[in-house]
């Protein structure tokens, strides 16, 4: 498994763990951002597609697949101008930009190794 291979399995673990605590426990995140409590389904409707996204990245990692990896490095810089609205916009505390520093991180090391690579 190359490089670039191995950011997307850890951004899937990353993933996986958001999703899962967004079944189990979607307040205690919401709770660290200032976003109000909930006991609406939606909350875990996400952290069920997030779950199913951490599928993505760990399944397209073992096949390779290094399309998606490049994909993935511009949709995961977008993270972080969204959320950087959000704040700008009033609508989340400034906490929620760690998040998008997380994704924006997790696509540079994945371009890095592409690069690397020579992919």
């Amino acid at each position: 498994m190359g490089k670039a291979a191995v950011s997307m399995v850890v951004f899937g673990l990353y993933l996986s763990i958001m999703g899962i605590i967004l079944l189990i426990e979607p307040n205690f995140l919401l709770g660290l951002f200032g976003i109000p409590e909930t006991d609406e389904v939606w909350i875990r409707v996400i952290g069920m597609l997030v779950l199913i996204l951490a599928v993505y990245y760990i399944q397209t990692a073992r096949m390779d697949l290094t399309e998606f990896f490049w994909l993935s490095v511009y949709v995961r810089m977008f993270v972080i101008v969204f959320f950087t609205a959000f704040v700008m916009m009033g609508l989340v505390k400034p906490a929620l930009i760690l998040f998008g520093a997380v994704d924006m991180m997790g696509a540079a090391w994945t371009w890095w190794a592409l690069k690397a690579e020579g992919k």
